[in-house]
This record gives C-alpha cells, sequence and structure tokens, in this order.
C-alpha cells in the first residue's frame, strides 16, 4: 500500500486503511471487514465509537470544541480532574495537568520531577517504551529504532534489567544492579526520578515483580526519589483493574496516563502528590491544546462507564478465553514456535521462539500477515518483536472473541504447516 505525502520513517504494520469501526470491528476502504486486535495500540479498551463516547463528544462539539485552559479554564478540564481524584486509587489528593499524548506527559513528569527534587538524574529500565519524543526517548530500554541517528539524547538516564517472571529477571537481580548503579555510576542523592511500567507494552506485556516493586517504593522513600508510574498503555482496565499499579501494594508519587483514557480522542495526563505537581513556577505547565473540550468530555464519559461493576467482568471474560485458548494450543504441541503467555489480566502477549525454520520474530511476522488475509488484525511487540501483543477491546463480543481467537488459531496452523 502506498502512502503518498506521509513520511517514509513512519512505520505501518498493516499495509490497509480503515474506514469505520464499530467496537472490536473494523472496515477497510474496499469494505472488507476485520476483528481488531490492535484496538489503536491499546487506545480502544471500550472499542471504536463507543455510544456513550460519541454521544458526549458530539454534545460537547455544539457547546466549545476550544479554549487553551491556561489562559481561559473552561469546565470540561475542571470536570476531568475531579473525575480522576475519584477513579485513581490512591490514598492522597491528586493535582493533575492534561496533556495531548503520553510522551507529552511523559515529559512534563520529567519536568516536575526536576523541579522538586531539584536533581537530574533519571533511572528508567530495559525495554521500556515512554514515547517518541526527545526526552522521553532516552527513557526507551532499547535503541532500534527509536534513537538510531539522534545522537545525544537528555538527560543523565540510566537503565536497569526489568524484572519479571515474563521475562526471566528476578526481584535480586534487579535489586543488585540498582545498588550497583548508585555504588559506581550515579550516587541516589543526585537522582530525580525512577520510571517505570507496572506492566512493559512495547517491552512484551511482561508484568514487574511485586517484592521489586515494594522495594523500590522504598528506595524511592528512603532517598526522596520520585517514583513515576507509567499506565499510559496498562491504565483504564486492561490489567483487570483501573490501573495496574493495584496489582503491585504500591502507589506512585507520578502517574502517566494516556491511551484509552479518552476512547480515541487525544488526551493523556500526568497527576501526583501535590507537593510534587505544584513544585515548577506558575507557567511552568501548560499547553494551547491541552485539556480540549471535546476529548474531555469523552474521558469524562471513559470514566463513567468504566466505573460499573462489568469492567472487571469484561477483563476477566477476556482473561479467560485467551489463557484457554494458548493452553489449548500449547498442549496440542502442534505449534513448536508458541512460546508463554506473558502479562495480566486482558493485558496478554504471547512469545514466538525460534525454530530450524525460521526465528521468532519471522514466525511473528508471518502470523501476522496470514490472520490479515483471513480478516484478524494483530500486533507485535518486544525487543525483537517476537511478542504478540493482543489488545482486542475489553467490550468485545463474546462471540467476536472467539471468532478472532479461531482466526489465530488458523494463522497458527500455517505457520506449522
Amino acid at each position: 500500500m502506498e502512502l503518498p505525502f506521509v513520511s517514509e520513517s513512519m512505520g505501518v504494520v498493516h499495509p490497509i486503511c480503515v474506514e469505520r469501526g464499530h467496537n472490536a470491528e473494523v472496515w477497510d476502504e474496499q469494505g472488507r471487514r476485520y476483528i481488531d486486535f490492535v484496538g489503536g495500540i491499546g487506545v480502544l479498551n471500550l472499542g471504536h465509537c463507543h455510544p456513550a463516547i460519541v454521544e458526549a463528544a458530539v454534545a460537547q462539539l455544539g457547546r466549545l470544541t476550544h479554549s487553551a485552559f491556561n489562559a481561559v479554564p473552561h469546565r470540561s478540564y475542571l470536570d476531568v480532574v475531579e473525575a480522576l481524584q475519584a477513579f485513581v486509587p490512591v490514598s492522597y489528593p491528586l493535582s493533575c495537568m492534561l496533556t495531548n499524548s503520553g510522551a507529552e506527559a511523559t515529559e512534563n513528569a520529567l519536568k516536575v520531577a526536576r523541579g522538586y527534587t531539584g536533581r537530574q538524574a533519571v533511572i528508567a529500565f530495559d525495554d521500556a517504551f515512554h514515547g517518541r519524543t526527545l526526552a522521553a526517548l532516552n527513557l526507551n530500554g532499547k535503541v532500534a529504532p527509536y534513537k538510531r541517528r539522534l545522537g545525544a539524547l537528555p538527560g543523565p538516564v540510566y537503565h536497569l534489567p526489568f524484572p519479571s517472571a515474563d521475562g526471566g529477571v528476578s526481584a535480586e537481580q534487579s535489586l543488585a544492579a540498582l545498588a550497583r548503579l548508585f555504588e559506581v555510576e550515579v550516587p541516589a542523592d543526585e537522582v530525580a526520578a525512577i520510571v517505570v511500567e507496572p506492566v512493559q507494552g512495547e517491552g512484551g506485556f511482561r508484568l514487574l515483580d511485586r517484592a521489586f516493586a515494594e522495594q523500590l517504593r522504598e528506595v524511592c522513600d528512603q532517598h526522596g526519589i520520585v517514583l513515576i508510574i507509567d499506565e499510559i498503555q496498562s491504565g483504564f482496565g486492561r490489567s483487570g483493574t483501573r490501573f495496574a499499579f493495584s496489582h503491585l501494594g504500591i502507589e506512585p508519587d507520578l502517574l502517566l496516563m494516556g491511551k484509552s483514557m479518552a476512547g480515541g480522542l487525544p488526551l493523556a495526563a500526568v497527576a501526583g502528590r501535590e507537593a510534587i505537581m505544584n513544585a515548577l513556577p506558575k507557567g511552568g505547565l501548560g499547553g494551547t491544546y491541552s485539556g480540549n473540550p471535546v476529548a474531555c468530555a469523552a474521558a469524562k464519559a471513559v470514566m463513567q462507564v468504566m466505573s460499573e461493576p462489568r469492567l472487571s467482568e469484561w477483563g476477566a471474560r477476556v482473561e479467560q478465553a485467551i489463557v484457554a485458548a494458548h493452553r489449548r494450543w500449547q498442549a496440542s504441541e502442534r505449534f513448536p514456535m508458541l512460546g508463554e503467555l506473558t502479562g495480566i489480566g486482558a493485558m496478554r502477549g504471547i512469545v514466538f521462539h525460534d525454530t530450524a525454520a525460521a526465528s521468532g520474530s519471522q514466525h511473528l511476522a508471518a502470523l501476522l500477515a496470514k490472520a490479515r488475509e483471513h480478516g484478524l488484525l494483530l500486533m507485535p511487540s518486544g525487543r525483537h518483536k517476537n511478542v504478540l501483543r493482543l489488545l482486542m477491546p475489553l467490550t468485545i463480543e463474546p462471540e467476536r472473541l472467539d471468532e478472532g481467537l479461531a482466526i489465530l488459531e488458523r494463522a497458527l496452523e500455517s505457520l506449522a504447516a
């Protein structure tokens, strides 16, 4: 598929052009239907064109489409930050800033952490992904393709191995690496922040080790380091709870949100402890489009829908279907390239291993193409693009979920043939 007037530096996974969508289904310009297990890369936890979101956005379009909040405040912004106080499960009062994207939230969190601590160094993790802007890029835990040809990036940034049962790195190994870092490379009292995903997205849907998370919280408290938890992809119900940090028994100092926050409209946020968020001088935070009224109206609708008891039911249903299918496929011993299941809740990945016929990444690339031929859209992840990440809407109809998994199984059969 040709993409005229689009930079060739834009990577495209699927060479089709979608025209419309409904919940877990999309149709391309030729009218061909696909089941969508990509979900806008985690944006569509409530599916395409959820009626409550559409209704809220359309109503707001008729009232106010824009007001730069830092010039003239508007009610939609205030409604969202008030709703976040009730929606985010922390024990302290939140202070919030709305942004246009997750990367922008990351950048502002780094500014806030620097301003609060008076320090510059940041610690992130191998295989992390926090965005494509310059400061966010340096947090990312791999070079290709994000850091190539860019030279020196804002820093200093240090990386640790990400401890997870999904990745074979223990809490003890990562804690030892952290201790070495403080002894050899940067003293703890020069570190402004540690940034971590409770479930890595781009890294292959790996769940952070709970024991490590608890120790990390203690280390940050001991040394006055701001703990930034990035829930841009894992938040808003994807892990089976509103936010994945609830699985780890800790609270963030700053929380990054985005993707499914507004059901497909561009909105994200950084929120956290008042003392930290208020550290910069007036005018230090802001943005022309940050907290657009239409996106805010959509976000308020998202939180209203996700506050219903059905949220955990949706996540459990999707999780059970994925786990059962993966167990069945492995038990059949028909698919030698099929590896372990990663993640938690409805945020699941499937690792593809090397075989004599092809590498894991080659197997997955072939799977994506074959599944698309049969009407299913899938997305890769992992340092070597050998982890299939499953991001179907939480609201997917049971029959569409079964249909999509059946197509996935047929695609696996083509690899084994």
